[in-house]
C-alpha cells in the first residue's frame, strides 16, 4: 500500500531542498537506523559484485541499514546483500511503477520486507530529473557514501558532489589500473578514501567487529531485527542469555542488537 509520510526524516534537511512531498511502502522503523549508502556503476565486473554484496551483507549484519537507487548493477547487489529486511530502495519513479523493470521482484521483495521511497506521485514516469532527485535523496540517507565502481562522466559522480557538499565521507574499493576511472580520478584528487578490509571498516564505522558477529548465529539472526517471539522460539535460552548479558536488548516487540 503506497502512503505518504507524515514527517520529515532529519536526514533529508542536508538536500539543497527538503522534497515536497515523500510516498512510502513499507517499514519506515528502518528510517530509525543507522544507514550507508551505497551506488554505482549499471554494469560492474564480478570484482566489484563480489565486494559490493560481501560489503553490504556484513554492513547489513553489524546492524547498519543500506541505502541505494534500485537500479541495475551495483544497486541491486547493494540490496540483495543487505537482504530486504534491512534496506531502503529511493526510487525515481511513482511507487506504482516497478522500474527498471529487471528488477521488480527485487522492489517488491523490499516493498513486502524492507522500505521503498519516492519523492513522485503515482504515474509519474522515470526522467533525467528525477533520477537526479533520487541520487540526492540517497546520499542524504547514508552516514557515509560508498562508491564502489563508477566509470568517467557516471551518474554515480553526482552522487558523490553532493556528499561532497553535505560534508558525508565518501569510500570506494582498490581496482586495478584502468578500471573504475571515475573512482581513480577521484582518489588522485584526494576526495575519496579506500576500503582495504571489509571488517577494519566496519568495526571503525559501527564500533563493532563484524567477524565476530558473522561467527555468532545468533547475532547474525538478531541483526535483522526480528519479532521477539520468533527469536525467543528459534534460540529461546541464548535469546534470554544474551538479553542478560547486554548484547541484544527488547523493544515495541523486536530483537536489537546493542
Amino acid at each position: 500500500m503506497i502512503n505518504k509520510l507524515d514527517f520529515k526524516i532529519d536526514e533529508l534537511t542536508s538536500m539543497k531542498k527538503y522534497p515536497n512531498e515523500i510516498f512510502y511502502i513499507g517499514n519506515t522503523e528502518l528510517l530509525k537506523k543507522r544507514k550507508v549508502a551505497i551506488v554505482g556503476t549499471r554494469k560492474p565486473n564480478l570484482y566489484s559484485k563480489e565486494f559490493t554484496h560481501k560489503l553490504a551483507s556484513k554492513l547489513s549484519n553489524a546492524n547498519i541499514c543500506i541505502v541505494s537507487g534500485a537500479a541495475m548493477g551495483v544497486d541491486a547487489i547493494a540490496h540483495q546483500g543487505a537482504k530486504s529486511n534491512n534496506t531502503i530502495a529511493v526510487v525515481a519513479n511513482g511507487l506504482d511503477i516497478k522500474y527498471p523493470s529487471v528488477n521488480k521482484s527485487l522492489i517488491i521483495d523490499i516493498e513486502n520486507n524492507g522500505l521503498v521511497l519516492s519523492a513522485y506521485k503515482d504515474k509519474e514516469k522515470a526522467k533525467n530529473y528525477t533520477f537526479v532527485l533520487r541520487n540526492e535523496i540517497v546520499v542524504a540517507l547514508g552516514e557515509v557514501l560508498i562508491v564502489t565502481q563508477a566509470d568517467i562522466d557516471s551518474g554515480s559522480l553526482s552522487s558523490v558532489d553532493y556528499a561532497i557538499k553535505m560534508g558525508k565521507k565518501i569510500y570506494t574499493i582498490p581496482h586495478r589500473i584502468n578500471e573504475s576511472l571515475g573512482t581513480q580520478k577521484l582518489l588522485q584528487k584526494g576526495l575519496i578514501e579506500v576500503i582495504y578490509d571489509i571488517d577494519e571498516f566496519i568495526e571503525k564505522l559501527s564500533g563493532k567487529k563484524s567477524i565476530q558477529m558473522q561467527d555468532d548465529e545468533v547475532l547474525n539472526y538478531c541483526s535483522f531485527n526480528p519479532l521477539y517471539e520468533d527469536a525467543f522460539a528459534k534460540y529461546s535460552n541464548k535469546i534470554f542469555e544474551y538479553e542478560l548479558e547486554g548484547k541484544i536488548k527488547i523493544e515495541n516487540g523486536k530483537v536489537y542488537i546493542n
